[in-house]
């Protein structure tokens, strides 16, 4: 058999198909570690004695949620874009997610901001009448 016989246009960019790869399988870690976290967040706060404050509450639950949801999305997203970029490859198109990367900052900085309000709350900074 020839060698040309063999070869395909995945295999004509395989270097930048196998770092496609690599940043999806990042994006899955990503999105494991902010759904681990919110679990986190969430388990801490049920298993702490200090947790009889009712906003506290409601914040450990929407941070879970948040978490799991965002955590969800991510991986969508990741999957998508690994096939679109694998095809913008072939066809030497690949153009740089902007609004991927801007979207999923905002809904993690989101997130973030309620970490913030949850670690005032329910730790004492912010006294509760």
């Amino acid at each position: 058999m020839n060698y040309n016989e063999k070869q395909t246009i995945d295999s004509k960019y395989i270097q930048q198909h196998l770092a496609n790869e690599r940043t999806y399988l990042a994006w899955i870690r990503t999105s494991i570690t902010i759904i681990g976290v919110g679990f986190l967040i969430t388990n801490l706060h049920f298993s702490t004695p200090r947790s009889n404050i009712i906003i506290g509450d409601i914040l450990a639950q929407i941070i879970g949620l948040a978490s799991i949801f965002v955590g969800i999305i991510t991986v969508s997203i990741a999957t998508i874009s690994y096939f679109r970029k694998g095809k913008d490859i072939n066809r030497q198109t690949f153009t740089f997610p902007r609004l991927l990367i801007i979207f999923l900052s905002v809904i993690l900085l989101l997130i973030f901001l309620c970490f913030g309000v949850y670690y005032l709350f329910v730790w004492g900074l912010i006294k509760n009448t």
